[in-house]
């Protein structure tokens, strides 16, 4: 079939490499001039099934409250006249209840455990290279109240046979040495050794182009203006460069899914939130983490690519505001400067933020749509580069009529009713 994907992200991307495998002919749209240049730019570089966790949980209502008023809080809301923030934020925190949480996490845990499994596949077989580590995440406890309550999380994990290991505080210094100098900062940690980190950009930058020599089109700079539907299928694109056809449909658009979908009359309950990082040049590598450490206190990741390290966090609720904003930068610099200090120079550090598609209950939506060949691999949240290329595969075999590896009926649009 000739299928056309609307994102170049690293889903729209790996969704292009999967269906090319399955030997259709494929053509990716972008509004900008390469691969990964908008959500899947700079984020945390974590490929974590076992932190594949809904946002959405027992408690959070509370512990939102209380991230509201800290100074280097994990969350900011900045009120809006948009019915759709208000919508999203309410399905949300129905979702905050420990059945459903329960639910939400047994649907993403399985698509990441595979996906995991799936780039290691990629990876073996055309040699990819992106500043890629193995060697696991370390969630870091600053309070022994934190450590306590994982009881639910180890036993999803258990349920899973997810590998994972409590920690002492001279366990997690030997997981990740460059926390011997603040052993009074934290009480423990949670690691999950089969986690990975990589830089996801440089990652989508490659298979794109690993995706163009087995003959997938690219047409970047290209902004769709139009989505034509007709009789309960898509029949055209209007782009900036014309009108583009195919048989078959891919949304992959990330944050702007919502949008597209609600002027073709399928909403969809997926939200921009958006996120901020900062990549910090190595200056002591000795001093600096091995893999990821996850600051469970401001919901801050620290992730090693290379020479650099990657500190990412903050869920901010404001639409599609990307302006960057000097309080986030430094909650992401306080937190490595407070745990690995002396390990970077954070003052030449780069700034960035990006929109996450986030679902109010957390799994992504992959699957069919309402017309007959359009077709959802959008909606990851924070989990892009941990499930896409589980997703992408899982999003070929669906479109080529082929039954996936794993069950994936409980991701598709139909489950909000």
């Amino acid at each position: 079939m000739k299928i056309l994907i609307l994102g170049s992200g690293v889903v729209g991307v790996t969704s292009a490499w999967y269906l090319a495998e399955a030997g259709h002919e494929v053509t990716v749209l972008d509004r900008q001039q390469g691969p990964a240049r908008e959500t899947s730019f700079a984020n945390a570089g974590e490929v974590s099934p076992g932190y594949s966790s809904p946002w959405a949980g027992p408690g959070v209502p509370i512990k939102a409250i209380k991230w509201l008023t800290m100074k280097h809080g994990p969350l900011v809301i900045r009120p809006l006249a948009d019915p759709a923030m208000w919508s999203w934020v309410f399905r949300m925190l129905t979702n905050c209840t420990a059945g459903r949480y329960a639910l939400n996490k047994s649907r993403m845990v399985p698509l990441a455990e595979y996906s995991r499994d799936v780039l290691k596949a990629l990876r073996a077989s055309a040699g990819i290279a992106y500043d890629e580590r193995a060697q696991g995440t370390l969630q870091l406890f600053r309070k022994q109240k934190q450590l306590d309550g994982i009881g639910g999380d180890v036993e999803v994990l258990r349920e899973y046979g997810v590998p994972f290991e409590v920690l002492d505080p001279a366990g997690c210094i030997a997981a990740e040495p460059g926390l011997a100098s603040v052993r009074e900062k934290f009480v423990g940690g949670l690691r999950l050794p089969g986690d990975e980190t990589g830089d996801c950009q440089m990652f989508t930058t490659r298979l794109a182009e690993m995706c163009a020599a087995r003959g997938v089109t690219f047409e970047y700079g290209t902004t769709v203006e139009a989505i034509r539907t007709e009789g309960g299928r898509v029949t055209g694109v209007s782009t900036s460069a014309g009108e583009r056809t195919a048989d078959a449909y891919v949304m992959a658009m990330g944050p702007y899914s919502p949008l597209w979908m609600r002027r073709i009359g399928q909403p969809i309950p997926v939200y921009p939130i958006k996120g901020y990082s900062i990549t910090v040049p190595i200056t002591d590598a000795g001093k600096a983490p091995v893999s990821t450490v996850m600051d469970e206190t401001y919901k801050v990741a620290i992730t090693r690519l290379g020479d650099r390290i990657r500190v990412g966090g903050t869920a901010e609720i404001a639409g599609y505001d990307l302006k960057l904003r000097a309080a986030r930068r430094a909650t992401l610099e306080h937190s490595v400067t407070d745990l690995f200090p002396g390990s970077g120079d954070v003052r030449a550090a780069t700034f960035w933020c990006g929109l996450r598609p986030m679902t109010p209950d957390g799994p992504p939506i992959i699957g069919p749509s309402k017309y007959a060949n359009l077709y959802f691999n959008t909606g990851h949240g924070t989990l892009g580069w941990t499930m896409s290329c589980g997703s992408g595969r899982v999003l070929a075999d669906i479109v080529s009529g082929r039954k996936p590896d794993i069950d994936v009926s409980a991701l598709g649009v139909t489950r909000y009713g």
